[in-house]
């Protein structure tokens, strides 16, 4: 889970930009249009030598790179700004540069294949930022990480054991759930002969075929939106399914429809809680459909788990994640039934030999075995006082 702290180191770094220019060079349009097929393929070269967990691109200026969490500028020109428009329209394709070009912003992943043979995936953002393109790339690392070295709860594992139902993974940005969720698959993979679909949007972690067969489409590419490729599960027969973002109504709806029907579908969703979660999805809908819809989650609901990646105090890890798990229970699904969602923190205390915690708790163990400082934990918590008590030993109603 890699660091981005915002500040900037003004040190220049150098590193060899002298690439060729690949073919399918800017102004061209290519056949599979790509950023690696453009100038532009220096600098995430560089980034992948240097080891940058992120590259910043903005036309007019010097290219950035993050290392170690610093955000350093490089020792080049800056970039002319005609060309750089160039290469972003060569690199996406006719209808990535309509919805760029219409809404502002596009995402999409990108493969770069070195001479070593090695490949590096990037998820990348383009943006336009006062009338000019700009470009933020996230390295996405080949290697998928375990629940150990997550530093993930045990129960993550027993969670991605569930048949079939809702996973749902919430957080804000950048709070890791990609990461655990590739973590969950992963385990999935290498203890389960079974058929996992991914639908993304960008496509982040590649996996390999293990036990399961793992089938990756991406949309833009590989299907036009979640929506219709959720359509289409039934066709292509699996057992899990990952939907990226849960977005909208269609797309949360054919997922609870998918989960009702048998399948295992995993997904995230912006919330700063596992049960503010819940508001979020009824959000989506009127208010005439949603007790279908909570009572489609009351029983299809097989775990709903909240991260925040906080900074550590030791030298070896940068951040670790904070983690609160609801699970599903007789007492969680009474308790959503009677739209009682607030208070779903009650159940998770009384159910915490089921492999629960709120998030207060796995604050609490962090400190307790020296990954986070107690005022990182404080100043995280939706009740500050709770865990200064705790950290005395005193339990709280």
């Amino acid at each position: 889970m890699t660091d981005t702290a915002a500040h900037e180191d003004t040190a220049p770094i150098t590193a060899d930009l002298t690439a060729s220019t690949p073919s399918g060079a800017a102004g061209k349009r290519a056949d599979k249009p790509s950023l690696a097929k453009t100038p532009l393929r220096k600098y995430f070269e560089a980034a992948i030598k240097l080891e940058g967990s992120d590259l910043l691109l903005r036309a007019g200026l010097v290219p950035k790179l993050r290392l170690s969490g610093s955000l350093k500028s490089m020792n080049v020109p800056a970039l002319d700004p005609e060309e750089f428009e160039r290469s972003i329209e060569a690199a996406v394709t006719d209808e990535q540069w309509k919805t760029y070009d219409t809404n502002g912003s596009l995402d999409i992943g990108v493969d770069f294949h070195l001479d070593d043979g090695s490949t590096h995936r990037f998820r990348v953002n383009i943006f336009r930022t006062r009338g000019r393109s700009a470009i933020a790339a996230r390295r996405v690392s080949n290697k998928i990480l375990n629940f150990s070295q997550l530093h993930l709860p045990e129960a993550m594992g027993k969670i991605s054991e569930v048949e079939q139902g809702l996973i749902l993974l919430a957080g804000v940005t950048g709070s890791g759930k990609s990461t655990t969720i590739a973590a969950m698959l992963q385990h999935i993979n290498e203890t389960r002969q079974c058929h996992i679909l991914t639908l993304e949007d960008p496509i982040e972690y590649l996996f390999s075929d293990g036990k399961a067969m793992i089938n990756q489409r991406e949309v833009g590419i590989d299907l036009p939106s979640f929506a219709i490729g959720l359509r289409a599960l039934v066709r292509e027969n699996p057992d899990i399914v990952l939907v990226g973002e849960m977005r909208d109504k269609e797309t949360f709806e054919a997922a609870l429809q998918a989960a009702e029907t048998g399948h295992l579908v995993f997904g995230t969703i912006h919330a700063s809680s596992a049960s503010q979660a819940f508001g979020r999805i009824y959000d989506l809908f009127s208010s005439e459909e949603r007790p279908a819809i909570r009572n489609m989650l009351a029983y299809q609901m097989q775990a709903f788990v909240y991260q925040k990646l906080l900074p550590t105090i030791r030298d070896d890890i940068q951040r670790v994640p904070a983690v609160e798990i609801l699970l599903q229970s007789p007492p969680s699904r009474k308790y959503i039934l009677d739209a009682r969602e607030h208070e779903l923190d009650e159940v998770i205390k009384n159910e915490r030999q089921m492999g629960m915690q709120t998030f207060t708790d796995s604050l609490i163990d962090l400190v307790n075995t020296q990954y986070i400082h107690p005022k990182v934990a404080q100043a995280s918590a939706n009740s500050p006082e709770e865990v200064k008590m705790r950290l005395k030993g005193i339990e709280t109603k």
